[in-house]
């Protein structure tokens, strides 16, 4: 019994090590709020459970995720801009796909780039 307890306080030592995060590992793009991951780590359980500003602040990630150079030939010379979703659209989109209980897992940066390679805009 009393082997046990040492045990115990290693199992629970190691599961707070491996909980913590470090922020410099995984740069998040742009300023603002957003649904507190990585932009291409936010699926629709991060979009479900943040709040209506934190969406809008994701969505300004995924607008410049999705519309940056497009490089071509040449890493130089870049061929244009991704294509981008009006933001009522593009909040729509996510809000109507990521109600569906099997779509937790999605992540948000691909349901945003197949949307606005259909029907998107080039990025200004």
């Amino acid at each position: 019994m009393g082997s046990r307890l040492p045990i115990a306080a290693l199992v629970a030592a190691a599961a707070l090590i491996g909980c913590g995060s470090d922020s410099s590992t995984q740069p998040q793009l742009g300023v603002g709020p957003n649904v507190g991951e990585p932009i291409n780590l936010a699926d629709c359980s991060d979009w479900n459970q943040a709040s209506t500003g934190e969406r809008l602040g994701t969505l300004d990630q995924l607008k410049d995720f999705a519309g940056g150079p497009v490089v071509g030939n040449s890493a130089s010379a870049p061929s244009g801009t991704g294509a981008v979703l009006d933001d009522d659209r593009a909040y729509d989109l996510l809000d109507d796909y990521c109600k569906a209980e099997f779509a937790g897992g999605f992540k948000l940066y691909k349901l945003y780039q197949r949307a606005a390679a259909f029907s998107g805009t080039p990025a200004q």
